[in-house]
């Protein structure tokens, strides 16, 4: 049985991983560090040989990663590395079972949505009007008007990026103001359109017509008369929010959020937004109420003469 001190089985586990698996380099180094720590810390505990290593043993050394401060990022690609490294093991003749196959990798923490306030959001599509009214290139006005229809409708309705372009002229209804999206897993789902959305849409119909080629089912194009790309849309974006004085980086999904925080935040209704979303767990819905309370949250802290901190009132 091998020791495992010895490094040999380790070097093998590379070559497997550069060679059969063919993994990205960066993810073999960094396998092989997560490795090295846990050989480490099985030669502080006088592990004599890989069939010694038990679950038990496992789960200490992801305990100790995150009493040592390790993320749960980082503590899930450990665990990802030993249960790969272990499988080869099995393969070898070396062990009979996985130790790590029932640990749980570490849930990490869910990230807020970066949202625009409606300022922001105002700043963005109300500039774009007047930059579409005084801009006197001719051939860039149409783009801008594009523009704008798609923008409008994402935080209208709240579409993801991939949804809006790959949306046909057949899925808006302009009369009934609704559009039909094909979302995640091909799910159909029919989300009303604004107003103002549906203003937008109407002023780049005709602009439309005589930019698209003939057969281009699109409702987005771009200047050579095909389905306008993911790409182009998120760079336009961001000239279009620096053109109008937003002092941050913006993309399309920061306006599917604020759609949904901003709808949250007025009817309450979570379920709702969820459907509109095209969520398929309410779960996913529900880290916009994060969202809704820490707006709450910072009001009642700005006003309520008890939550002030360092004021009179404190005790």
């Amino acid at each position: 049985m091998s020791c495992l001190l010895e490094e040999d089985w380790l070097t093998r586990f590379e070559t497997h991983l550069a060679t059969e698996r063919r993994l990205a380099e960066l993810t073999q180094k960094n396998y092989q560090r997560d490795l090295k720590a846990f050989m480490k810390f099985c030669a502080e505990r006088e592990v004599a040989s890989w069939s010694s290593v038990s679950d038990a043993l496992v789960r200490t050394f992801i305990a100790q990663g995150r009493r040592q401060g390790l993320g749960s990022a980082s503590l899930a690609r450990r665990l990802a590395a030993l249960r790969s490294f272990f499988r080869f093991l099995i393969r070898e003749g070396v062990l009979n079972s996985d130790p790590a196959q029932d640990i749980q990798a570490p849930r990490a923490n869910k990230r807020l949505p970066n949202t625009l306030d409606p300022d922001e959001v105002a700043a963005l599509l109300d500039g774009g009007v007047k930059t579409t009214t005084t801009n006197r290139d001719a051939d860039d006005e149409p783009l801008l008007m594009r523009d704008r229809a798609i923008y409008e409708l994402i935080y209208s309705s709240g579409l993801r990026l991939n949804e809006v372009v790959s949306l046909n002229t057949v899925d808006v209804d302009i009369a009934e103001g609704a559009v039909k999206v094909s979302g995640k897993g091909a799910k159909e789902r029919i989300v009303p359109v604004g107003n103002l959305a549906i203003r937008a849409l109407k002023a780049w119909l005709p602009a439309r017509s005589l930019m698209a080629a003939a057969d281009e089912r699109a409702m987005f194009v771009g200047r050579h008369g095909r389905r306008l790309g993911a790409r182009n849309v998120q760079k336009r974006l961001n000239q279009l929010a620096a053109m109008n004085g937003v002092q941050r980086r913006v993309h399309p999904h920061m306006l599917r959020h604020s759609f949904a925080t901003h709808l949250l935040e007025s009817s309450g209704d979570l379920r709702a937004v969820q459907e509109l979303l095209g969520h398929a767990n309410l779960s996913t819905t529900q880290i916009y109420t994060h969202l809704d309370f820490q707006h709450l949250a910072q009001v009642y802290d700005n006003a309520h003469p008890r939550a002030r901190k360092g004021g009179e009132n404190d005790s």
